[in-house]
């Protein structure tokens, strides 16, 4: 059912500037948890810049918050207009108020792919090489509105397992804290094994092309030699940009535009922001995201 997912193509629209922000003048984007917060600001600080001149903002905030569900509230709250979300947080705010953000873009996998993977690493010298060995063992999850990081394991685990339930199947379980904090868990022992996600596309000695492993590799505070992979998960969407529903049309249109054109625009700034090697960006919408809102409703509700 993830697997089956669309590409979209729509015609690139024009941009006209400062004309475009006449009915904004401060665009304020959050930015998801997990990570270090200043890692956060400086990959974040070339798109403030890109967005000042591109539409004459008056001022670009950027809303680094503690975790996940922090950006969901914000966004919620209309206190956000901005922001990337994984699936499931995506989800939670679409089941709290379907009317509040709307979906306008996701990330391409260097294959062309939308979609990625739940990832389950453990430590090399740990002696597990298989999903099963996670047997009466510590399992950690990333965050509790992370997509690849709790919400697809806990559906899709159980068949790798045999059919039994992952709390029942492993010691215990608990949340690391976002999936650079989980990992980082999993090398101190706090956790024999852990979630996290990645590209699936290239090779797990180099922390694949994208994802959490891969940032990790490239900021030099992970060697993937350290790390074992004991399962990948089916292919997951590949989380939406999501912009505030109130904002005019017109303005989503010229900020779906800029979006799009900035790997060629801005090629450095879209791959600080993103982490790691993406085609670019396709046009989504909530139907994209339907399986996973109906996995997460049924599994952990809102």
């Amino acid at each position: 059912m993830l697997k089956k997912i669309l590409l979209a193509s729509v015609t690139l629209l024009s941009l006209s500037g400062i004309a475009a922000a006449a009915d904004l003048k401060e665009f304020r984007i959050g930015i998801l948890g997990g990570e270090n917060e200043a890692d956060r600001l400086r990959n974040f600080q070339c798109l403030s810049d890109d967005l000042k001149k591109e539409f004459g903002f008056e001022k670009v905030s950027m809303f680094p918050a503690s975790d996940y569900d922090g950006v969901i509230q914000g966004l919620l709250g209309g206190t956000l207009d901005f922001a990337e979300l994984g699936a499931s947080g995506y989800a939670k705010a679409y089941l709290a108020n379907p009317k509040a953000v709307e979906p306008i873009l996701t990330t391409v996998q260097t294959d062309g792919s939308m979609g990625y993977y739940s990832i389950m690493v453990a430590r090399k010298d740990s002696g597990m090489t298989k999903v099963t060995d996670i047997k009466g063992k510590k399992l950690g999850f990333a965050d509790p509105d992370s997509t690849s990081g709790y919400l697809i394991p806990t559906v899709t685990l159980p068949e790798a397992l045999g059919g039994v339930p992952v709390k029942s199947y492993v010691a215990s379980t608990g949340f690391g804290g976002g999936h650079e904090n989980l990992v980082l868990e999993v090398l101190k022992g706090t956790f024999d094994a852990g979630t996290t996600f990645g590209s699936g596309v290239g090779d797990f000695k180099d922390g694949y092309t994208s994802g959490n492993l891969r940032k990790m590799v490239d900021k030099g505070i992970l060697n993937m030699a350290d790390l074992v992979e004991l399962w990948k998960s089916p292919l997951i969407p590949n989380g939406p940009l999501v912009i505030r529903s109130s904002i005019s049309p017109e303005m989503k249109a010229k900020v779906t535009a800029f979006f799009k054109a900035l790997p060629k625009t801005d090629a450095a700034c879209f791959s600080a922001i993103e982490g790691g090697d993406y085609k670019g960006y396709a046009d989504v919408n909530v139907d994209f995201y339907k399986p996973v809102i109906d996995a997460r409703k049924a599994t952990i509700g809102g």
